[in-house]
């Protein structure tokens, strides 16, 4: 109870809060993991949480940050006797400056509100995906986040240029430069970057911005194959001078199941197609969005032309083209409900792996005779960032009891592949098992040590990322020398 005091004394009674008040936060978006806290706090600044972590490292609290609480790995789960950090009040976008193209914001901003505010500078803040309407920048930050436009723009650590957090001591580590060349040592900023707030609690970032595009075209493609999928996406970049914003895999039994949960919606096509693919172009010239007389608009007319030419080389089965935004938006929602569909059944397997891009139909292909040895009678759905490689292969398991072996047996095609078993949703606690089974044991001593170095007492975000190393192994073990 004391420690409860100091904390209202530094940030404020009403923002320190017990019992029934912290129902907000009580699981994690998947209601896997359920948390109990000894409080939520809500610290209204960057000064704020200076002063909490200094309390938590004075004390050795566990201190578990949260921001929009979309993860999807159990990142933010917060067991009993740790202070759950919410940056919830900490949302100010402190400045936009539209000629160096770049917006300087507190973490706890969601993505969706720094999206409407650039976008009255005819710029945008090229991230999106499902959540956009409640994850935070210092989450996406802490996550390095991807989505459907990684395609064009890459994952949130290339979209920042500067960060600022409060380390577990509660020193200020104020790295918000906004240099787009900055030699000067090691690279902090992509350190904390992808760290899950184990090392230090984000509480500001430098953004990159880019022009909002005049026109985007958008379109449904049924193609035969994922092959011939690929074989379009590069032939699309070409004839577009690297347009493409999104290309996004998604097979009938997706559909099926979108249907099933939501029959108001309508199938992207008459017919039921195998492999379904949205992709979007976007472009910043003004000509590419003048309606002709006709009411056109030009790059929609210039994606018609280009796809046309793909069906009669029998690459593309069918195609339905966005003719308006209602249409686009519809589109758009069959893909963005992914998370709402495919994770709202158990026992689940849910991967999220990534491979290169020629290795994504060779996979597919190969699990399917793994998972008939493994469990026949599973239901597989899987969905694609097919641009970047990002493949969301979920299992539903016959038994619980075979969750683990369908895991391993994922994670052993997909590293012999030359795959990764984390691609955009990071470890937290769900991947940890994955992380002790197949990282670079290097990797993983490099790892404790920075960790040590940072955070000596492992009070920040404890049990996430990094698996407990064995009993009695020094922490260098696994380094030469």
């Amino acid at each position: 109870m004391e420690l409860l005091q100091q904390l209202r004394d530094a940030i404020g009674t009403a923002h320190v809060l017990t019992g029934a008040d912290m129902a907000p936060w009580d699981s994690d978006w998947l209601g896997t993991y359920h948390n109990t806290p000894l409080a939520v706090l809500r610290p209204g600044s960057t000064r704020d949480v200076q002063a909490i972590m200094a309390i938590a490292h004075n004390t050795g609290t566990p201190v578990v940050p949260v921001s929009g609480n979309t993860g999807l790995a159990g990142g933010a789960h917060a067991s009993d006797g740790s202070l759950m950090l919410s940056l919830s009040r900490i949302n100010r976008i402190r400045d936009i400056r539209p000629d160096a193209r770049v917006a300087i914001v507190d973490g706890g901003v969601v993505l969706e509100t720094l999206q409407a505010a650039v976008a009255a500078h005819d710029l945008e803040f090229p991230m999106s995906f499902g959540a956009k309407g409640s994850c935070m920048i210092a989450g996406m930050l802490a996550t390095n986040a991807g989505g459907s436009n990684v395609v064009r723009h890459g994952n949130t650590r290339d979209l920042c240029i500067g960060i600022e957090a409060v380390l577990p001591n509660g020193d200020l580590l104020d790295l918000m430069s906004e240099l787009h060349k900055d030699n000067s040592g090691y690279d902090l900023r992509d350190l904390l970057i992808g760290s899950e707030g184990t090392l230090a609690v984000i509480t500001g970032a430098v953004l990159k911005l880019v022009p909002a595009p005049k026109a985007r075209a958008t379109a449904m493609l049924a193609v035969a194959s994922l092959g011939d999928a690929l074989s379009i996406l590069n032939r699309l970049q070409d004839a577009t001078g690297g347009a493409v914003e999104a290309f996004e895999y998604m097979p009938d039994r997706y559909f099926d199941a979108l249907l099933e949960k939501h029959p108001d919606q309508r199938p992207p096509f008459a017919e039921s197609y195998a492999i379904n693919i949205l992709t979007e172009i976007g472009s910043t010239i003004e000509r590419d969005a003048i309606p002709g007389d006709d009411g056109s608009i030009p790059l929609t007319n210039r994606l018609e032309e280009v796809l046309a030419s793909f069906m009669e080389d029998d690459a593309i089965l069918d195609a339905n083209i966005a003719q308006n935004d209602a249409q686009r938006i519809r589109m758009w929602h069959m893909r963005e409900s992914v998370a709402e569909v495919v994770l709202s059944r158990d026992p689940l397997v849910n991967n999220d792996i990534a491979l290169p891009l020629d290795q994504v139909e060779p996979f597919l292909t190969r699990m399917g005779g793994e998972m008939q040895q493994v469990d026949p009678d599973a239901e597989v759905i899987e969905v694609a960032h097919l641009g970047d490689g990002n493949i969301h292969y979920t299992v539903f398991p016959s038994a619980p009891a075979l969750v683990d072996p369908i895991m391993e047996r994922v994670e052993d095609v997909t590293l012999s592949m030359g795959g990764s078993f984390s691609a955009e949703h990071g470890i937290g606690l769900s991947k940890l098992p994955s992380m002790r089974r197949r990282k670079d044991k290097i990797a993983l001593a490099v790892m404790r040590q920075i960790k040590q170095a940072l955070d000596p007492k492992g009070i920040m975000n404890p049990g996430k990322v990094l698996p407990e190393k064995p009993i009695g192994v020094p922490i260098a073990t696994a380094l030469p020398g």
